[in-house]
């Protein structure tokens, strides 16, 4: 499977009713006035669940969000299931030319790190420890 093919959802199944799959592309994703979502990739899903599944074995990271926009893409981590998250991971395609498009932003809204690239950038989420 590629970057360019279809996301398939197979919905759950209720009762006895039999459903076929939904298919979920780029193109035919809902939007706002016609404007392009932005969202992670492939490549950077994995990244980031990488460093999340460390972090989740290591019993530090206990829940994550996923949310796209039309500025940016944003996937928050909770340490415990609460209002608020300890880290978002950010792509801002717009600073992309300039700090660059990934950030790390902390739970006060300081920037922990930004860069061009998100391995680097990534780093900054593992090496911070904070107390249960």
């Amino acid at each position: 499977m590629s970057e360019s093919d279809p996301i398939r959802f197979r919905p759950r199944e209720s009762g006895g009713s039999s459903r076929t799959q939904t298919q979920l592309s780029p193109a035919s994703a809902p939007s706002r006035i016609g404007s392009p979502v932005v969202a992670f990739n492939r490549d950077e899903l994995d990244a980031i669940l990488a460093v999340y599944a460390r972090k989740v074995a290591a019993g530090e990271w206990r829940d994550y969000a996923l949310q796209m926009g039309r500025e940016k893409a944003v996937f928050a981590i909770f340490q415990r299931t609460s209002e608020y998250p300890l880290f978002r991971v950010e792509k801002c395609p717009r600073l992309a030319r300039r700090q660059g498009a990934y950030s790390v932003v902390l739970r006060s809204g300081a920037i922990l790190k930004r860069g061009h690239d998100l391995a680097r950038v990534l780093l900054a989420c593992e090496s911070v420890k904070f107390s249960h």
